[in-house]
Formats: structure tokens, sequence, C-alpha cells
């Protein structure tokens, strides 16, 4: 059993977080849950302070999570997203083994306000579907998205298409589209009220704002605003020379 080198220079809250790293890693499985703080002091000969410290950082790096009253456990892991490629939250999760499921919370047609036709390169007030859905995988909301697409070229899209098909397999089933491109642009920020309340999770918690224009050659066929749960997800881009 690894133990903590108080000799060291490295802090004894980072080499307890470290042991427990590997614990998880090696020999744990998702929502196990983790000994008390009074058996984790008493096992590693280190004071309360450390192990909270300990336990605080690890919660925020999303290797664990607390129920209250209960205690702590082991958290899913993050779902690795490789940027590389094109892709979607439907393909994506059944690629994984997770049951993806898209819940359409809003679905109305609007005239696009002066900031959505600048970012889609279209006239104010242009018709487009403007819907949001909460992408769940396996039960747990991962993903709130706010999508907006061509209405005119795209006519008869309705809500319960969006429920039961994913939107790129509606728009090349339906409409013959063939996706060319996306853009992504990522920014790191704390959930509001409401989208903690939609991801279930608390407010404040760190997540990803992520903006996609996907393409068909020149012409954006959707823009869409998504908050993904920090504690969920993770991206990798590979850059080669």
């Amino acid at each position: 059993m690894k133990q903590i080198d108080k000799a060291s220079r490295i802090p004894l809250y980072s080499q307890l977080m470290d042991i427990i790293i590997e614990e998880i890693e090696t020999s744990m499985h998702e929502d196990d849950q983790l000994p008390s703080e009074r058996d984790i002091c008493e096992k590693y000969d280190v004071s309360r302070s450390t192990v909270r410290q300990a336990i605080t950082e690890l919660e925020r790096e999303g290797y664990i999570y607390k129920v209250h009253g209960k205690g702590t456990f082991v958290a899913s892991k993050k779902l690795d997203q490789d940027l590389v490629k094109f892709y979607s939250f439907t393909e994506e999760m059944k690629k994984l083994g997770k049951k993806p499921v898209s819940k359409v919370l809003m679905f109305e047609i609007v005239g696009i306000s002066n900031k959505i036709s600048k970012k889609m390169k279209m006239e104010e007030g242009t018709l487009a579907y403007k819907f949001t859905r909460l992408r769940i995988a396996d039960n747990i909301p991962m993903i709130v998205e706010t999508s907006y697409v061509p209405y005119d070229k795209f006519p008869g899209i309705t809500k319960e298409n969006l429920e039961k098909e994913a939107l790129y397999d509606i728009l090349k089933n339906k409409f013959q589209v063939s996706l060319t491109m996306a853009e992504e642009t990522f920014q790191p920020v704390l959930t509001n009220e409401e989208e903690a309340e939609k991801l279930e999770i608390s407010k404040d918690s760190p997540s990803l704002k992520i903006e996609r224009f996907t393409y068909e050659n020149d012409d954006i066929v959707e823009y869409t605003i998504s908050i993904a749960r920090g504690d969920k997800f993770k991206y990798r881009v590979r850059l080669e020379k």
C-alpha cells in the first residue's frame, strides 16, 4: 500500500490525491463509496484538514461526488471527445455503449434577432427553428443546448422528429443534406441557476460553453449554443507537425 511521505516537498493533500486517484483507477468502480474522512485519516496518518482538502480537489476535478448524509462516491469517467473529426452527441454515446436521449424542452419558429442573424450570416427576421434540448446519457443530464436551423431550407421539422431522431440524421435522410464541416469554440463558464437546474447540478458549477456552426459547403445549416457539464466531459485535440 502506497503511503504518505511526510518528508517530501509535495504537499500532503496532493500526495493523498494521487493515492486515491490510483485506487479509483485500479480497484474501484463508478458509484463505489470511498472510506469516511476519519478512516482515511487513520489509514494514512494525516489530519482531517488534509483529507478535506484532497477530497475537495478530487471533487472539483471530477473524480468523485458527494451525496449529503450518505458519503463520497466514485464519479463516472469523463467522456473523452476527439475534436479532430466530425461528431454528434447521439452517435458518440452509442459508440460508448450508453443510451442517448434528447428531451426537447422548447420548440418554436422565430424571426432571428440581429445578434443571431450576424452569427448565421442571414438577414434579421429570417425564420428559423429555435429549440432547446437536454441531452441525456444513461439517465444522466449531460448537455443543455439551444439550436437555430433555417426554416425555409428545411420545412416540416417537428418537435416529435427531434425527440425520435438525431438532427443530423433528419437533415441527411429527409433533406439529403451532406454536412461538410463544423466549427466550434469553447469557453469555460459557471452554470447559471436555470442551466444548473436542467443539468441537475449546483449553480456556479464549472462547465463548458460550446458554440457550433455546422455547414453544408458554405451555408450554415445549424448554429448551436451548448452548456456541457465540466464533470462529465473532456475534449482532446491532436496536433501534428
